[in-house]
């Protein structure tokens, strides 16, 4: 009877502990920070809609800084800014205005540096479509960003605002700004982090970013700046167009609101 009651014990707890192992790894996507499947030394922190935080080696990027001091006020001081464009969700004077930029380079195109005013930075560097500069050790490249769609042109004009590619390391890092599937995007080479704007009005929709992303086929690819006039985009609609026709394109879901 003792021998009986020992081996279903045995077999309880084998039993337990293969059910245990077998349970899923919870997605890290309800979290500020996040760890990838894939290697990488970039720390990406989301702010709200459009605004992050990447940290790499000793550099602190600021993207889009909006929201005021107490949205930084766990972050480290910037040594790079860069603001894509001229509205209130991408240049923020008053947080500009509150934040420490003394040893700060700040990157824009030339619509924002005529609305910026006097800010005590390290260097303001005014970057065209097209153009590329170099920050410390970082590559930036601006591309463009811009509306197709007839009723959204009067949003965001060709040549106006920039996306940027940055080169970080071995990785390259495409952030969108307010855009639309243009050519430009979809002829996109050799990225391994791309941060996607899709909400309507204003940029596009779920459809219209999925179909470029798999055109120039990012590695990993972060929805983001998803929030319409109304509501929320479906971003699960978009991972789900991806990774059904691609499913090596790793789509992350990170907390932007």
């Amino acid at each position: 009877m003792k021998n009986i009651a020992t081996l279903l014990c045995i077999a309880f707890l084998s039993f337990t502990s293969c059910k245990k192992e077998s349970q899923p790894n919870k997605e890290l996507t309800d979290k500020k920070e996040v760890e990838t499947a894939i290697k990488t030394d970039l720390k990406i922190i989301p702010i709200e809609h459009a605004t992050m935080v990447l940290e790499y080696e000793n550099n602190v990027i600021y993207v889009d800084p909006v929201g005021g001091a107490d949205a930084f006020k766990d972050q480290k001081k910037p040594t790079l800014v860069l603001i894509t464009d001229i509205h209130r969700d991408h240049l923020n004077t008053e947080t500009l205005q509150a934040l420490d930029l003394s040893h700060a380079t700040l990157v824009m195109p030339k619509a924002v540096a005529e609305k910026l005013p006097e800010l005590k930075t390290l260097k303001n560097i005014i970057l065209e479509n097209g153009k590329t500069t170099t920050v410390a050790t970082i590559l930036i490249e601006a591309v463009p960003m811009y509306n197709l769609r007839e009723e959204a042109l009067k949003f965001h004009a060709k040549g106006r605002g920039n996306g940027y590619v940055l080169t970080l390391g071995k990785e390259r890092i495409y952030i969108s700004g307010d855009t639309e599937d243009i050519p430009e995007m979809r002829a996109l080479q050799n990225i391994d982090k791309a941060f996607v704007c899709m909400n309507l009005p204003y940029t596009m929709p779920v459809e219209s970013a999925a179909s470029a992303v798999l055109e120039f086929k990012p590695k990993q690819v972060y929805p983001y700046h998803f929030r319409g006039t109304e509501g929320f985009s479906d971003v699960a609609l978009f991972k789900n167009i991806v990774n059904k026709q691609n499913k090596d394109i790793e789509v992350i879901q990170l907390q932007w609101y």
